[in-house]
């Protein structure tokens, strides 16, 4: 792909500059990409009804084409022209938790594109809370199709330095909008069952939805380690959030995940491998070889889902050969980072 002259432009995430705003919707009108930061991880916009413009999402990224990109709107209204239906428990959702890090599946309308949905006959639409996305989409005037803004496979983007190190020469503006605040992707929940299925954990947790329904399940591709299992969702079945390195990470009591972590970064340094080891708050002193990154507190594991893509990008920049991560228990966000853990790490988890 020929190499593209790429804006960087930093706004002011509570007061984005009109300037930015406009000079980025126009090249959203006009069928360009641009990378802007929400409050999950950065995305990559283009003009959802330019299939010419869609075409380039997935071209940037390295994309498989059945893989359906999320579409961002500024408004529930602009959500009904897509759709084939709004019932009562979707517009609660929407009231509920949007703007906000959840993405609702319904039966798409003749306006959407099957390039944008990978062939299916149904869209994942979501409203993200950052006032940059917002005006951006708004000053568009279209919804925005919108992945995350990383090569497909790669940690996900929570820093705009992030999105240059993966998609600078190949798309036409970033937005720099600073660090994202969930750090993790939305959560894809399907109302197209008669229970509510999430299909993808995120920000939103299944805690939150049983708030408001008496029933929400996981799709089983998310809780079974049968391999058999296959996705719902296409996305999920695709490797995600790998590092450069291989990863382990290790699941059960605390003091015993860094015991087995201790124990393999002797035997591992002593072969010649440069180990990095994601430790919590909670553990870091406890280990006085390899190299410590600390990915945030078990008492608070929203800071967890908050850097975890950063500090799986900290160790490529480290050049590490292995690294050995602590797991965490699946209540609330939880189920989340441990999602994306499992995939960062292609399965490989231990159970000590």
């Amino acid at each position: 792909m020929d190499k593209i002259e790429t804006i960087v432009s930093q706004a002011d995430r509570e007061n984005p500059e009109k300037d930015i705003i406009e000079a980025g919707a126009k090249l959203i009108k006009n069928g360009g990409v641009v990378a802007f930061p929400t409050e999950t991880v950065y995305g990559l916009g283009a003009n959802a009804f330019c299939e010419e413009a869609i075409d380039k999402i997935f071209i940037a990224k390295g994309r498989p084409q059945d893989n359906p990109l999320i579409l961002h709107v500024s408004s529930i209204d602009e959500v009904y022209p897509l759709v084939e239906k709004v019932d009562e428990n979707m517009k609660m959702l929407m009231e509920k938790f949007w703007p906000g890090p959840l993405t609702i599946i319904f039966k798409k309308s003749s306006k959407v594109s099957k390039k944008l949905t990978g062939g299916l006959s149904t869209v994942a639409i979501r409203m993200p809370r950052n006032k940059i996305a917002l005006e951006l989409i708004n000053s568009s005037g279209v919804p925005i199709a919108a992945p995350s803004a990383n090569t497909s496979g790669r940690p996900s983007p929570t820093e705009a330095s992030h999105v240059v190190e993966d998609m600078y020469g190949k798309i036409d503006m970033i937005i720099d909008g600073g660090s994202t605040g969930v750090g993790v992707e939305s959560t894809v929940l399907d109302m197209s069952e008669e229970v509510p299925t999430i299909l993808r954990p995120g920000g939103v947790t299944l805690e939150d939805l049983l708030q408001i329904f008496s029933e929400v399940k996981y799709d089983q591709s998310i809780i079974s380690d049968d391999e058999n299992i296959v996705p719902k969702s296409p996305g999920q079945k695709y490797k995600h959030y790998a590092p450069k390195a291989k990863m382990i990470v290790f699941t059960g009591d605390v003091k015993t995940i860094s015991k087995n972590i201790k124990s393999q970064v002797k035997s591992l340094t002593l072969e010649g491998k440069k180990v990095g080891i994601m430790a919590t708050e909670e553990t870091k002193d406890e280990y006085n070889e390899g190299i410590v990154l600390v990915v945030g507190s078990r008492s608070d594991k929203d800071t967890i889902a908050r850097n975890l893509f950063k500090v799986l990008r900290q160790f490529d920049e480290l050049n590490v050969d292995m690294i050995l991560a602590e797991g965490v228990d699946t209540e609330g966000i939880g189920r989340a980072i441990m999602n994306r853990m499992k995939k960062a790490c292609g399965g490989d988890i231990r159970k000590v």
